[in-house]
């Protein structure tokens, strides 16, 4: 894990806020003057905890309006199997997140469409023939409820050593 400081930690709070803030106002935000943020900014950049900026976009807005979180499992679970399920997967645009889970389910997926026709010929062109898969269940999201993509940077504080007395 990486040795985050107070600053870091702020700052990444700012960049999952407004990631298009400008060093200035990054620097404003977080009590650091311009060089010293940008050079943690970079850092924080190298070391691969900022991975990438993006857009967030409205799926609704641009026609994907079904969300269905589907759980997969698969006949094998052989090295060559799980690896050639996990590439298909990730070469489908229609599957925007794919967890390896405990329990009932090998895999869940998280698939945007724009509506229950397309999600049909999703399973039968797609999902049915990923590689391995024996059976899927499907969930038709009703409502999102909540839909983050900031990580509570904020929230992880420090663990005590083994011994020390609480506070």
């Amino acid at each position: 894990m990486n040795k985050l400081d107070r600053y870091d930690r702020l700052l990444l709070a700012e960049l999952q806020r407004d990631s298009r803030q400008t060093v200035q106002q990054l620097a404003a935000a977080v009590g650091l003057s311009s060089t010293p943020c940008w050079k943690r900014v970079k850092e924080l950049e190298a070391s691969g905890v900022i991975r990438r900026y993006t857009a967030l976009v409205d799926r609704e807005k641009v026609g994907l309006s079904l969300c269905v979180l589907a759980e997969l499992n698969l006949t094998r679970h052989s090295e060559q199997d799980v690896r050639e399920f996990e590439r298909a997967v990730a070469d489908c645009p229609q599957i925007v997140s794919c967890y390896a889970t405990t329990g009932q389910a090998d895999y869940v997926i998280k698939v945007l469409v724009p509506d229950i026709k397309q999600y049909e010929a999703f399973l039968h062109e797609t999902a049915f023939k990923l590689p391995g898969v024996t059976h899927v269940r499907s969930s038709v999201v009703l409502k999102e409820v909540k839909a983050e993509t900031r990580v509570p940077v904020e929230e992880v504080t420090a663990q005590p050593a083994p011994g020390s007395p609480r506070r």
